[in-house]
Formats: C-alpha cells, structure tokens, sequence
C-alpha cells in the first residue's frame, strides 16, 4: 500500500513530466526498446512550443518514435542530439534534414558509455521505458540494462515510462519507485525487429564460423545478418554459454533448446547474461519473470577484463570493410557515421583475452550488387573500429584467415585471397605499390 501511494502521488500526464525540464541542460534517453515513445511525443510539442530549454539530447539506437516526434527539420536549433550509436530509424531521419550536421555524433566504446554519461556528462535527467511495478515498489529496465542501469543511478531527476508491455528481468535491472521522480502510463507496443532470412552468402560465412564454435564455449553474437545465422547453426551443439552485449531471437532459441545452458561457464554460470535485447514480441515473452535471463550494464557486461574471465569465449560480428593490413572499420561509410563505435572491439579484445577465445569478424566480399570490393586497399571510412593489432580472424564467403601472428605481406596475400575473385588483381596491385607484397 505504501507503494502504491508514492507511485499515485508521482504519476503525471507525459506533458506535466516533461515540464520538469525546464531547469535543465543534458537529457539522457534509453536506448532502442527502452526508448519512451509518449515521453518523445510530448518532449517534440514541447520544443514546437518553446516551452523548454535547448537541451543536449543524449541516446544510442533511436526509435522511429524518436524520429517522428525529435529529428524534424522544424525542432532543429531547438535542442541539441548527440547520438552515440546510429540506427536505421536514426539514418533514414538524418537524411530527410535540411542540415544532416545538426545530428552530432559522439565516439565511444560501449563499455565506457555509462561513465561518460555520468561523468564527462552531468545527466540532469533520464527518461526510460520499464515494467509494471510490483508488490515491493519495483519496476524492471527490462529489455535495457546498457548505460540505463548506470545513468538511472546517477541522474538528478529520473522520469520513467510504465509499459506493461516491457518484460520484468533480472540482474541488476531492478529501479525502486523511491528512485523515480516522476512517472507516466502508456502501454504502447515495444518496438520489434524481425531477425530476415539468412541470404546464401550468410549462410556460407556462417558455416565456415561454426566450424570454430565447440560444445562448451561462451558466445557473443553481434548484429546482422550472418551472426544470425551462425546462431541457427548450433542446434546440435551442447552446453553453450551466453556472455552477450545483444540477445537476440536465435539466442533464445537456442536456450529453449536447451543449447545454451551455461553449464561451463565460469563466470555466472547457468545464467544467460545480456545488456540490451532486440527482438519480437515472443523474445521479450520469454525474457518476462525468467531468472535465467540476467541484464547487467555495458559497463560490465563489454568490460574486457570481465568477458575473458569465461574461457572458450567466442565473439561473432560484422563490419563495414576491412584493409589489407587487418584494420577493420565497422562504423562509418566515406568519413560519415553510420552506426557507431559500440562494444564490437570490447568483444574482440575481450574474446581474445579468455583462455582458448577467438573473435570472428564476418563480412559479405561485396557491395552494392557486386561493384564495391569490401576487402580494401585502405580505410575509406576514417575511422578504425578494430586496430590491425586485435584483428583474430576475418570471414568472407571466399575463407576465413587467422591474421594473428602473421606479417604485413602474409596479411594481405590471406586477405586478397578472401576477396572476391573480381578484385585480387587490382588490390595485389595495390599491395605491390604500397610494397607489402
């Protein structure tokens, strides 16, 4: 009952919450699913009216209720966004602004983003999806522990968004209403992403992946299509463990198969650990009330030092492009952003570091239909997401090369070599010139 009343006594209407920050400089956003949809709505009236101040507006992996209510060419001058991580809702959006800069990127790995909202950044308020309460004066991140976990922790005012759609998880996910400043009510439907049939190609990547995933071994499985599809290959493997920055729809297969299971690892052993969820309606049902399924910060979860403490740990992502010397930009296209730094070099350096772990960076030869060669003379993008140092192995659907412990000319005649054919005469001619081979 006690609860309850502090709960009634905090509930506002979405426009009397956004009033709270008008006293205020920086706003932090959740992420992805926990992005608050009625929250942004009123927040887009809000700055169309001029009722708040020009705020720094901080978020990774916008919704398309942040790009319909926040990134319109009519708000822009109103507030400030500073995105850390670019999704495609967030793409589509930037490209249809007469002023594409007013979108600021900010770089940073995943790990390190709960600190740098709390520290480099003074979070005057955060605002969030989560559960319904319960009976102790609990409401649950849910899908989203990431920087949420660290923020809602640190942040002057915190203004939550109850959505009995948002599955209760555990780990440390739990925010007391002692914690919550204000409150509104929406119970609109979670965003989904259906995970598409696996294309040829994916499939051929990943089944030269799984030939190098054993029973026992701990995965990380990043965002795409063949890291998807790896997954879908394991259905015969035994007593897989899950230390993962995503979970996914195949992952929750996979432990409703009794897969996954986390019977080896060392570290949180029988429990599937994520940070952030993604997925569709039936994902986020098997995630609700299931003590097996644990969310913990970024800050933990992507902590290298923390991901080698399981042994056999193995971490599956893609990239943009790699060079011929192993450095991999996963991040950016022609020096503009285009999804963000993430927590892939986490998992790659973490993966490595863990007794007996390897790191897969899984990428098509080509794009665009063919015409661009994805294995590179040189970076084009202007950013490298994986230094050539902490490339372990690269996988096309031509091979898949270990490039630790290999020379310049060995990386790049093992590259070249899981180019697509149409493109080894032109970049062995690229590392001729440049003298590697």
């Amino acid at each position: 009952m006690q609860w309850s009343k502090e709960y009634d006594e905090k509930r506002l209407s979405p426009d009397a919450a956004v009033n709270l920050l008008k006293d205020s400089n920086n706003l932090i956003l959740g992420m992805s699913v926990a992005m608050p949809p009625a929250l942004l709505k009123a927040l887009g009236h809000a700055f169309a009216k001029d009722q708040l101040p020009p705020l720094n507006v901080y978020y990774m992996h916008g919704t398309e209720a942040l790009a319909d209510s926040l990134l319109k060419n009519e708000l822009e001058g109103k507030f400030t966004p500073r995105c850390l991580f670019l999704s495609s809702h967030d793409r589509k959006a930037i490209a249809g602004l007469q002023n594409p800069h007013w979108v600021e990127f900010v770089p940073c790995a995943f790990h390190q983003v709960g600190r740098l909202l709390t520290q480099q950044v003074e979070p005057d308020c955060f605002m969030v999806t989560v559960s319904s309460m319960d009976k102790h004066g609990y409401f649950s991140l849910g899908t989203n522990a990431d920087y949420g976990a660290s923020v809602i922790r640190k942040a002057k005012k915190v203004i939550v968004e109850v959505n009995r759609n948002m599955p209760r998880t555990f780990g440390e996910c739990s925010v007391h209403i002692s914690e919550v400043d204000a409150l509104i009510e929406a119970d609109s439907a979670l965003s989904e992403v259906t995970e598409p049939a696996p294309s040829e190609t994916d499939q051929l990547i990943a089944r030269q992946v799984a030939e190098y995933i054993h029973d026992g071994d701990t995965l990380q499985m990043g965002v795409g299509g063949v890291p998807a599809a790896v997954a879908r290959l394991l259905g015969t493997h035994k007593n897989l463990g899950l230390h993962s920055e995503l979970f996914s729809p195949a992952i929750a297969a996979l432990i409703q198969k009794g897969v996954i299971n986390g019977r080896e690892k060392r570290l949180m052993q029988h429990k599937h650990v994520y940070t952030l969820a993604i997925g569709d309606r039936a994902m986020y049902d098997f995630m609700d009330d299931n003590p097996s399924v644990v969310g913990y910060p970024a800050s933990w979860v992507n902590n290298p030092s923390v991901i080698r403490k399981n042994p056999d740990m193995v971490s599956v992502n893609s990239a943009i492009e790699v060079d011929i010397t192993g450095q991999i930009n996963a991040e950016s296209i022609k020096g503009t952003p285009f999804s963000g730094t993430g927590g892939q070099l986490d998992f790659v350096r973490g993966a490595f570091a863990s007794h007996g772990g390897r790191s897969f960076i899984a990428l098509h030869s080509t794009a665009k239909k063919g015409t661009l060669s994805r294995i590179v003379p040189e970076l084009s993008g202007g950013c490298v997401t994986d230094t050539r140092m902490d490339a372990h192995f690269v996988v096309t659907e031509f091979g898949c090369v270990d490039l630790k412990g290999l020379s310049l000319p060995q990386r790049a005649r093992a590259l070249i070599n899981i180019a697509h054919p149409a493109f080894r005469d032109e970049l062995e001619a690229h590392a001729r010139s440049r003298r590697l081979i």
